[in-house]
């Protein structure tokens, strides 16, 4: 990180001076109007921005709380200490930590060298992320259902990913664009956030995550990240051995958590490829089909019109943008 900008949030703030001063807690006043330590989006976000940041205050025990938001807390320099569901998560210099609204946690106290930044996220923001990650992205699907969730079952994802200069690169960008406020930039912080969403996406081998049935989650990530990159010859025996599971277990564990089987959900991969490559290339209908991975013609002008209810030359027609890529 630029020395400039490490060293404005390094800079004492006026909280952290008056606990400095002799002040035992956090002020809860600043944080929400109500009698439960709930953190108030409404305190928190000027009216209309989807996402904001701040400083995490150093030198106190921050109390158990939860919000009514999404909170992303990225750590700059240093470490911070969560406690999450008698959990303790620590969160290293790189390293993100993905809040869901309502998870009750509390931070041990942080020294004046633990830099971190803490993401206040409305969850309608996560549509515009949602959206450039493309239409039936099943991976997507899963995280933005996570973080959707109104629950406070110590539910958070833990991306350790501080060798990953893109998304460090961005996550640069935002903060400094936020902290500095020039301009209004709204939707340009809300699409650097999406494109931080879709590298964490492309990085589930570096998540920890603490979710209900954690180890059926995590193998049904496993699984959607298999599919999402290897659509085009994906196959449940494969992954079966891959995973070492047998077929009927791990049949069963896709089903439960993504409420679909697994042939399902390589379908619909594989259509919404097609439909991008339909609507954005020349390709022929039958070059693209070969292209998703489907062998059998008839098979694949079936089952698209069972999903679109249209035969996928009245969709091309219907959909394809005149400055289409010629492949």
């Amino acid at each position: 990180m630029q020395r400039e900008l490490l060293e404005q949030l390094r800079e004492i703030t006026e909280e952290e001076r008056r606990i400095l001063n002799g002040d035992a807690e956090v002020d809860r006043d600043l944080y929400t109007s109500g009698s439960d330590f709930t953190i108030d989006s409404n305190k928190m976000l000027e009216e209309g921005k989807l996402i904001a940041i701040r400083t995490h205050t150093r030198f106190v025990h921050f109390p158990l709380h939860r919000h009514n938001y999404v909170e992303v807390l990225y750590v700059c320099e240093g470490t911070l200490t969560n406690i999450i569901d008698g959990k303790q998560v620590i969160v290293r210099k790189g390293e993100l930590l993905f809040l869901n609204q309502f998870t009750h946690h509390e931070i041990l106290a942080a020294g004046r060298s633990d830099i971190a930044i803490n993401f206040m996220v409305l969850p309608e923001f996560f549509d515009v992320a949602y959206s450039m990650a493309g239409n039936n992205n099943v991976l997507a699907d899963f995280l933005v259902n996570v973080l959707r969730r109104d629950n406070q079952q110590g539910e958070y994802l833990h991306f350790k990913v501080s060798e990953v200069l893109q998304i460090q690169n961005l996550l640069e960008n935002i903060i400094y664009s936020l902290v500095t406020g020039r301009g209004n930039q709204n939707k340009i912080n809300q699409t650097t956030m999406g494109l931080i969403f879709l590298y964490l996406m492309d990085s589930v081998q570096y998540v920890e995550m603490r979710l209900p049935n954690q180890y059926e989650n995590m193998i049904s990530m496993t699984t959607l990240d298999y599919i999402e990159q290897k659509y085009r010859t994906a196959t449940l025996t494969e992954l079966c051995d891959m995973l070492h599971l047998p077929m009927h277990v791990l049949s069963k564990m896709i089903k439960k958590t993504t409420c679909f089987n697994f042939k399902e959900l390589l379908q619909r991969k594989r259509l919404s490829k097609a439909v991008e490559l339909m609507c954005d290339t020349d390709l022929p209908i039958s070059d693209i089909i070969a292209a998703v991975g489907y062998e059998n013609n008839s098979y694949f002008h079936r089952v698209f019109k069972e999903r679109y209810g249209v035969t996928p030359r009245a969709f091309r027609v219907a959909n394809q943008k005149n400055d289409k890529v010629r492949l």
